[in-house]
């Protein structure tokens, strides 16, 4: 049998110091198969988001078991952590974290110019055009709507053909009819790239979209839906 695409085993995390720590993750465990999208879902503060970023490398787990497409990340060090998850994952985040300096194409084009990639450029025209901002290559995130900002997100995410793709709230910061056409518009690249998905949301209907949706509560994983 091949390696899940993520898999989480009793992991642990406190985040805070002294009187103000918090155990955020409770020995949660969870598995996503090569190719499945699955929506994690629960209330505020039950650990959802934490987990997709120690799912991702982004947050370290102080124990139990991380393994992205088959490698064990707590046996990374920072600098190969961060190597690893440029070339395997790609995230989007609630909030765009777009450059302000930068206009859409060169955005999209940092993640593959940062590996070497002599047609970077190229490679992003292309990934803009994919999500519909073929006209607004030259634009800075200032003088693109919410809905064209995630939509650059998506495209950097994407850009270098990750295996792996992470979204923490991606339609959050969207209005109803936006964050449908932008949910479409990642539903539809992932489904292209033959990607794996772990969505964070809080909106149930977007949730459903998924393969699978997997509860969390107080750090853990509490149930399962098909």
């Amino acid at each position: 049998m091949s390696a899940p695409a993520l898999f989480l085993d009793d992991v642990h995390l406190r985040l805070g110091r002294a009187a103000a720590a918090v155990d955020v993750l409770r020995g949660l465990t969870l598995r996503v198969e090569t190719g499945e999208t699955v929506g994690l879902v629960g209330a505020s503060g039950s650990g959802k988001s934490t987990a997709l970023m120690v799912a991702c490398g982004l947050e370290r787990a102080d124990r139990g078991t991380v393994a992205v497409a088959g490698t064990d990340l707590t046996a990374l060090d920072t600098d190969a952590s961060a190597l690893f998850r440029g070339r395997t994952v790609g995230i989007v985040f609630q909030a765009f974290h777009l450059v302000g300096d930068m206009t859409a194409i060169e955005n999209v084009a940092t993640p593959l110019e940062l590996r070497g990639a002599r047609d970077a450029f190229d490679r992003a025209h292309a990934e803009l055009a994919a999500v519909g901002l073929a006209d607004r290559l030259h634009h800075y995130p200032s003088q693109l709507s919410g809905g064209e900002q995630q939509r650059v997100a998506i495209a950097r995410a994407l850009v270098g053909r990750p295996p792996i793709v992470v979204a923490d709230e991606p339609t959050g910061n969207l209005d109803e009819t936006t964050g449908a056409d932008v949910a479409d518009l990642l539903f539809a690249r992932v489904r292209e790239l033959g990607a794996t998905l772990l969505l964070v949301t809080h909106d149930p209907d977007l949730a459903a979209r998924c393969d699978r949706v997997v509860h969390v509560r107080a750090g853990r994983v509490v149930e399962a839906e098909a």
